[in-house]
């Protein structure tokens, strides 16, 4: 007897589902102090960023980012999670974009010092950024 042929669910854009998705992989140059003021999400305990984007993420979905940091070559990965969702048309005129909070590891605990190192003083100002 054949057994008939039965194919793979189908996933979002039409081709075959395979076990969960992978993490997103962006890369982020910021280049000027401001715009890492602005993006850098201090609120968060391990830190975190704000990435603009019009991609749509849920609340913990899985994102490696590449993150290039003002006035230093080198690129700090980080596998974070997105914990801050700004929709597009959002109040505020707010960039549409995702916050993603770094995991608790020894590496991010570098990359927020060295973050808040280049951000100085600057971090007690009271200027708008992308988050809160």
């Amino acid at each position: 007897m054949n057994t008939p042929f039965i194919p793979p669910a189908a996933g979002p854009n039409g081709t075959a589902a395979a076990g969960p998705a992978r993490p997103s992989v962006i890369q982020l140059a910021i280049k000027e102090k401001g715009a890492l003021y602005a993006a850098y999400i201090p609120l968060f305990a391990e830190g975190g960023i704000f990435i603009p984007t019009s991609r749509e993420y849920r609340l913990g979905d899985d994102v490696y980012v590449l993150l290039t940091l003002p006035d230093d070559p080198q690129r700090y990965p980080v596998a974070g999670k997105v914990a801050w969702i700004t929709p597009a048309r959002a109040a505020g005129n707010r960039s549409p974009g995702v916050g993603i909070r770094f995991p608790s590891d020894d590496k991010s605990r570098q990359l927020k010092a060295r973050i808040e190192e280049a951000l100085g003083g600057t971090m007690a100002s009271d200027r708008a950024t992308q988050t809160i």
